[in-house]
């Protein structure tokens, strides 16, 4: 495609070594990095994408699942970037197997998390009869990061959160030994603490969290 080549183009023309090597260290030399900063990306992704807006409005998904797939961070970044933004409202039931992809394709916190809230939790909000199967499904799967999205999928529903599939979610993984998951029960909590504060403060007191999921739960609770 006419803007994948020109993105990419453009986006190597830009790589700077020397900033790739902290970038790299911060996400674990989990990634390799161009070495291009946020606002550098994307204002180059900005260019290309209107230059080519077209395309990208017919073709978003299968850019991004081809963006998602190449082998610098910088690319997921911009894949992401144009699905939170295209899908938007576009939903079709079958794009629960594109979420899904991505979510275990070149997975780590950053993606993780974005997807999860900003698309996953878009996806549910238009096919809410879907929310049973699909995070029942992502909460039972041996994949720390559809565990993950599960816990965390509903942190922009804000005050509309169903607390008692949160709960739920807590319940199921509040024995996991693994940092991501303990981290998100925290947060999530946190988040709808601002909504509830009296229901999340009577819920870990009565629950034995971990210690790093409670303390992320009531720091904001005075």
């Amino acid at each position: 495609m006419t803007f994948i080549t020109d993105l990419e183009t453009e986006l190597r023309q830009n790589s700077n070594a020397e900033l790739a090597i902290p970038m790299e260290n911060y996400m674990k030399n989990n990634f390799s990095f161009l070495g291009i900063k946020t606002d550098n990306r994307r204002a180059i992704l900005k260019t290309n994408w209107h230059k080519h807006k077209e395309e990208v409005q017919t073709n978003f998904r299968t850019i991004c699942w081809e963006l998602f797939q190449k082998k610098e961070r910088e690319f997921h970044q911009c894949a992401i970037d144009i699905l939170v933004k295209e899908i938007k409202k576009k939903y079709v039931l079958e794009d629960i197997q594109l979420i899904e992809k991505m979510l275990v394709t070149n997975s780590w916190w950053d993606s993780v998390d974005t997807i999860a809230k900003f698309i996953l939790g878009g996806y549910l909000q238009q096919f809410p009869k879907e929310i049973n199967v699909v995070i029942e499904r992502f909460s039972n799967s041996k994949n720390r990061w559809l565990n993950r999205s599960a816990i965390l999928f509903q942190l922009s529903y804000k005050e509309k959160t169903d607390f008692d599939l949160l709960k739920a979610e807590c319940e199921k993984h509040k024995e996991s030994k693994e940092f991501f998951i303990q981290k998100a029960i925290g947060w999530a909590l946190r988040d709808y603490s601002r909504f509830n504060p009296k229901g999340v403060f009577e819920y870990v007191n009565a629950t034995n969290l971990k210690p790093l999921s409670q303390r992320e739960a009531l720091r904001n609770i005075k």
